[in-house]
């Protein structure tokens, strides 16, 4: 992740959270370790965490073969049924198409 995309430029809001001794410790030591302030280091690994779970509930994951059926179905699609052919040109006629 780039740096850009880790802090922004300008703060608008305040975020407060109560944490152990231990914890803030382990946070401080890690963000000395890193070259950052405690306040850097808890906003970029929040970042990254963050959006690491965005990413994985966005992100569709499928088996070799969940991933052949796919493929399958898109470059070899049934033929449509009579009941979605009615339902296409009922769709078309309140078009006025």
């Amino acid at each position: 992740m780039a740096q850009s995309d880790v802090m922004e430029t300008s703060r608008s809001t305040r975020l407060w959270a109560r944490v152990s001794p231990k914890q803030k410790t382990l946070f401080q030591r890690a963000a000395e370790l890193s070259g950052q302030t405690l306040s850097e280091f808890v906003l970029a690994s929040t970042q990254e965490k963050a959006s690491q779970v965005v990413q994985d509930h966005e992100t569709i994951r499928l088996t070799q073969a969940e991933q052949t059926a796919f493929v399958k179905a898109l470059l070899e699609p049934p033929a449509p049924s009579a009941r979605l052919r009615q339902a296409a040109e009922t769709y078309k006629q309140q078009l006025g198409l």
